[in-house]
């Protein structure tokens, strides 16, 4: 839902500068972030879906018609960088709608969100769970089944192609694209996982079975709940990607007391004249800048020699609009939290006005590993990274 108009943006460029009064909450972290102001979105007279055009954008570098979403940031990372986890990556929503995700596979393949902490921690540290440090290993037989029962089907994979045309062909290849995905992330758990000095198992699992929230307070206190198991995911070796949405772009969350959701305030609030922004739209601000701080502290929290696993990682935080009362395409807020394991520089804040969100993705693209030198269609394509924050 974006910060408003621009009384957020920081005076001072680079390391010395002031978090704005909505950010606060960061400022233990401050040396650890990176706050880009001034990014653009651009429609490049493309019709534009309120809530959805920017994130369209900065996800996927493309202004498409919603059905065409594809390739989103966070998916080519897992392209690159999960494969040899036992899962590609995970997705969960707080807002308790699945479909409340903007992660999408290259072939346009939506990515639904799981809403439950119950439901993550059983999937993640059920059954099938192989704890890292433990002496033995036995690889299960059911799983074995599995991967013989795949291999067979892979195998016929050169006779259905002949037989097929072109349009056919493409869809099948998406299918054994899938298809390799699931035998990679069988042949892991088929194997004794390397030892993980970091992983310690969650414990108990969470009660929350994902309903429906309308509430701020609950979703925030299941983001917490994301934020542990997430943690102790990634430090057990379990996947290597992530994503957290807290609330769809027209957020129904509402504060204890009031009828009114965050996103109508956004639209009816009146601007304080002495703050220069909606006061009440400011609290929801600083809560979900309370949360961000308290995922990059469960990551902060768990040791890797030297370092920490936030450290070695890159949080990618983004929003719809720039000012949602506006619906505006201007001055987005993007801010990245670690250094991508030293390929960012961090602690700065980086004015970037009039230039392509596209480019903060592209750095973020880079510092990840994705091999590619170019992000985004049209205006906006990006062809270069932010060079203030390249280490």
């Amino acid at each position: 839902m974006g910060f408003g108009e621009g009384t957020w943006v920081p005076k001072a460029s680079g390391a010395n500068y002031e978090l704005p009064d909505q950010m606060k909450a960061l400022e233990p972290i401050r040396h650890k972030l990176n706050l880009f102001s001034g990014n653009e979105v651009f429609a490049d007279g493309s019709p534009v879906a309120t809530h959805v055009t920017g994130t369209q954008v900065t996800m996927t570098g493309r202004v498409e018609d919603k059905i065409k979403y594809a390739g989103s940031v966070d998916c080519l990372v897992s392209d690159e960088i999960g494969g040899g986890r036992r899962f590609r990556s995970l997705h969960v929503t707080c807002s308790g709608n699945p479909v409340d995700s903007w992660s999408a596979r290259k072939d346009g393949t939506k990515i639904l969100a799981e809403t439950s902490p119950l439901a993550l921690y059983t999937r993640i540290f059920g059954p099938d769970f192989k704890d890292p440090n433990a002496a033995e290993f036995t690889p299960d037989p059911n799983v074995m089944l599995e991967k013989s029962a795949l291999t067979a089907v892979s195998e016929r994979r050169g006779d259905l192609m002949r037989q097929l045309g072109a349009a056919d062909r493409a869809k099948l290849d998406a299918y054994f694209t899938s298809l390799r995905a699931l035998e990679n992330k069988l042949q892991v758990q088929l194997q004794k996982p390397a030892p993980m000095l970091a992983c310690v198992h969650p414990g108990k699992p969470p009660e929350d079975d994902g309903g429906v929230v309308t509430m701020a307070s609950e979703a925030m206190a299941r983001h917490d709940l994301f934020a542990s198991l997430f943690a102790s995911a990634l430090a057990c070796g379990q996947t290597n990607v992530v994503n957290l949405t807290i609330t769809e772009g027209m957020s129904g969350l509402r504060f204890e007391g009031e009828t009114a959701s965050h996103h109508s305030l956004s639209h009816e609030e009146p601007i304080d004249p002495a703050l220069g922004y909606q006061k009440k739209c400011f609290e929801y601000q600083k809560v979900y800048m309370e949360a961000l701080l308290k995922f990059a502290n469960a990551m902060d929290a768990i040791k890797e020699g030297d370092k920490t696993m936030l450290d070695r990682m890159l949080v990618f935080g983004y929003t719809d609009h720039g000012a949602p009362r506006l619906h505006s395409l201007h001055n987005y807020p993007v801010i990245t939290v670690g250094s991508a394991g030293g390929r960012l520089k961090t602690g700065m804040h980086v004015a970037h006005a009039g230039q392509p969100i596209t480019r903060v993705s592209l750095t973020a693209l880079q510092a990840m590993g994705v091999p590619i030198s170019s992000f985004g269609t049209g205006s906006n394509r990006a062809d270069s990274v932010v060079s203030e924050v390249s280490a």
